[in-house]
């Protein structure tokens, strides 16, 4: 399983928890957006954070086979 995967379901399953603990306190003052907006919210930056993840690792992938290209043929030049 990729690092990011578990990063993601770590941070769910953190929020899960964290919304139902918070859930009489919100509830009982009457503050349901408020709650409704704090879960959008993390789970907008779980997935951003999933996201830029994802961006960094095509990146360093791209760049490891760009390497390993250019050793390659410097090899073969020899």
């Amino acid at each position: 399983m990729k690092k990011r995967n578990i990063i993601t379901i770590i941070l769910l399953i953190y929020l899960g928890i964290m919304a139902y603990i918070g859930w009489p306190n919100y509830i009982d003052e009457g503050r349901y957006w408020e709650y409704a907006g704090i879960i959008a919210g993390t789970l907008v930056a779980i997935f951003a954070l999933r996201y830029v993840q994802g961006k960094k690792e095509k990146m360093r992938n791209y760049y490891k086979e760009k390497s390993e290209k250019k050793t390659h043929n410097t090899d073969s030049k020899k």
